[in-house]
């Protein structure tokens, strides 16, 4: 491969990179209307949407944090009753934790919201603008299963 196209690789990715954080950055702002806070939304998203319930190791291995920080977490969800904890039926020291039909529908409304904000900013696109978005959003899904 030529040191060229690596070059332009290499500033695509960055370019694409820093985009992809600003696009989550403003859509975030969407988050402050549910009250809830983004470490709490984040590990209620990995819940709703694994569509199973998790154990505390599983949803901090998903989150990326050690087992103590998302015990923190998941008790401060549950006082928030956006999760129901469970004791795991194979193993009396292990919980399950799963969220609850509010923390859900909290959820569900802020995805909801981030969208709404999203395709309001895409009514300034054309039809072949909204086709090449399209394209390119499955490229992306390409280049992700890559990763």
């Amino acid at each position: 491969m030529s040191t060229e196209k690596k070059q332009r690789q290499w500033e695509l990715a960055d370019r694409l990179h820093s985009a992809a954080i600003h696009l989550l950055r403003r859509l975030r702002l969407q988050d402050l209307a549910s009250g809830v806070g983004p470490a709490k939304l984040s590990a209620l998203s990995v819940l709703v949407f694994s569509g199973r319930p998790l154990t505390l190791a599983e949803l901090a291995s998903a989150e990326q944090v050690k087992n103590p920080t998302m015990s923190r977490l998941v008790a401060a969800m549950e006082r928030d009753h956006l999760v129901r904890i469970a004791p795991a039926k194979n193993d009396a020291r292990s919980i399950l934790i799963s969220p609850t039909a509010r923390g859900k529908a909290l959820l569900l409304a802020g995805k909801k919201r981030r969208v709404d904000s999203l395709a309001n900013a895409l009514d300034v696109c054309r039809k072949d603008e909204l086709d090449l978005l399209e394209d390119s959003i499955e490229m992306l899904r390409a280049i992700i299963r890559r990763l």
